[in-house]
């Protein structure tokens, strides 16, 4: 997710879409075929180490799925799962005659050993702490898989649109290693042909169990530089790509493609290095969240395509989100002054404020390809000047970004719309610091992490939203996160395919934007 970011040279580029012609254009390529521009690769595409855990893989499919209103509905299995009374044995059923791309049957042992995998500790996978609510999943026969966890998870359900793989390929190989986690076989509507840095490539498989693709080749272009993902857009090398609103304004009205403007969970914010000798004081922290000019990110950078971040809950998400942080977006210098003025940081003769003798001054990271996250890094770095910090901008590659995590602040995103957990726990648990990109600043707050417990374990609705809002009370007051903006994705993409169905989106693009249902779009006549 954060850290999927490939940049590319213009050589590389050049060579990124080898096989769909030179200059491909509306007339030289079929309906039948598509390539597709996106920001980022992933590392792997073995769902057991973190590919598409949120479904929408094309290459796997989930014992469940979402629809277009991000309600679960049934996948490998024949109908959502049974639960019993007390919320601890969760139930699945598989559909009879599901076979993976190898012409292999589909049996609960798959199921079994996809989850087992990715509890082993000698797997390295990211989702583990997702799944720590499981003790034990067993198979009772070949189409029943029965999970029985630890205490009553309540979004547990929504967490295994997690792809299954085939057991056989895997058994007895290092998961972390193995071929497959770049040629892998799943039971997808979409079998991979090949797949590199520079690109993926899919082609259809005609046994899928729901109904064969009408767009029987998929390109996948991983293309980390907006502008020049939207130069290859403006040639025609792209069927269709995603783009920051700003850039995608700049190109005006391309003849032949349609424009979507999705809304979504993503958020960017600024993670803050909790022992950092500046931003450690909450009052500089406090003094920033005052400072930065949510309206003007807007309005300036994103073309009004999103919405103010006052924290990592989104405020379209109203069973969860506290209305009571809700604030003017413009900001508040008088606040902010306040803040650290009565912290001791008092200006200097070069506008910059000084305690005891430590300048107010920081490193922000943001990766370099990422023109929106290096023009709000730029715009936090002036706002935070007029109230007397110094913010150094720092544009890197994740290579030299993720040995900096915890001590300098850096751009973050993130952002999941079907749960709160799925981002609150990773972003902010202690136990999540050092695990990878989770919980970047190394947040610790006992409290907190008590909340996140009994939210993930309460089964009642009301009580999980009391819960949350108080966890965004108590992270209000210390900031650990300083929210900028929640994000529109857009999208332009020829006008050749119906069947589209926008929904609210979660950070990751990949699939999980607006050619999440690829496979149901099909050629205009």
């Amino acid at each position: 997710m954060r850290r999927w970011w490939v940049g590319l040279t213009a050589g590389v580029l050049a060579g990124v879409l080898v096989g769909c012609g030179s200059t491909p254009t509306d007339t030289q390529r079929p309906k039948d075929q598509i390539v597709l521009g996106m920001s980022s690769a992933p590392d792997t595409l073995n769902p057991v180490l973190g590919y598409a855990a949120e479904g929408a893989s094309k290459i796997f499919d989930g014992l469940v799925a979402y629809d277009d209103k991000l309600q679960l509905v049934p996948a490998l299995a024949e109908s959502l799962p049974t639960i019993s009374d007390d919320g601890r044995s969760i139930t699945y059923t598989l559909r009879p005659d599901v076979v993976f791309h190898d012409g292999s049957a589909l049996s609960a042992d798959d199921v079994v050993f996809t989850y087992r995998a990715l509890l082993d500790p000698k797997t390295d996978s990211t989702l583990r702490a997702s799944f720590d609510a499981v003790a034990e999943v067993s198979a009772s026969d070949a189409r029943t898989v029965v999970f029985r966890l630890k205490y009553p998870y309540v979004p547990f359900v929504k967490r295994t649109t997690l792809g299954i793989v085939p057991a056989k390929l895997l058994t007895g190989t290092d998961i972390n290693t193995a071929a497959f986690n770049r040629k892998p076989v799943g039971t997808g509507p979409y079998k991979v042909e090949s797949f590199s840095e520079e690109k993926l490539t899919l082609v259809a498989n005609e046994a899928y169990w729901g109904k064969a693709p009408a767009i029987k080749r998929v390109t996948m272009a991983f293309i980390g530089d907006d502008s020049v993902r939207a130069a290859r857009l403006r040639s025609g090398e792209l069927d269709g790509a995603v783009l920051p609103a700003k850039i995608a304004d700049s190109l005006g009205d391309l003849p032949g493609y349609r424009r979507w403007d999705n809304s979504s969970a993503d958020y960017r914010v600024i993670s803050v290095p909790m022992q950092h000798p500046v931003l450690g004081d909450p009052a500089v922290r406090r003094a920033l969240d005052h400072a930065v000019d949510r309206q003007a990110m807007l309005t300036a950078l994103m073309n009004g395509q999103g919405k103010p971040a006052f924290g990592l809950v989104s405020p379209d998400a109203e069973t969860w989100f506290d209305p009571e942080l809700n604030r003017p977006a413009t900001p508040d210098t008088a606040a902010a002054e306040r803040e650290l003025e009565a912290a001791g940081w008092v200006v200097d003769n070069d506008g910059i404020r000084t305690r005891n003798g430590e300048p107010a001054s920081f490193t922000l990271m943001y990766p370099a390809g990422d023109s929106l996250r290096k023009d709000l890094a730029t715009a936090v770095a002036s706002d935070a000047r007029k109230i007397g910090l110094d913010v150094q901008l720092a544009g890197l590659d994740w290579s030299a970004i993720t040995p900096r995590l915890g001590k300098d602040a850096i751009i973050y995103a993130g952002g999941a719309p079907y749960d709160p957990d799925f981002d609150l726990y990773d972003a902010l648990h202690s136990s999540r610091v050092g695990k990878g990109w989770a919980n970047p600043g190394r947040y610790a707050n006992p409290a907190v992490d008590d909340l996140l417990e009994q939210a993930r374990r309460s089964g009642d609705d009301r009580e999980r939203s009391n819960l949350y809002r108080q966890i965004q009370q108590q992270t209000a007051t210390d900031v650990p996160n300083i929210g900028l903006v929640f994000l529109n994705h857009t999208y332009l993409v020829r006008d050749r395919w119906t069947g589209q169905a926008p929904r609210t989106e979660p950070h990751d693009h990949g699939f999980n934007g607006i050619w999440w249902n690829l496979e149901d779009w099909t050629p205009r006549p």
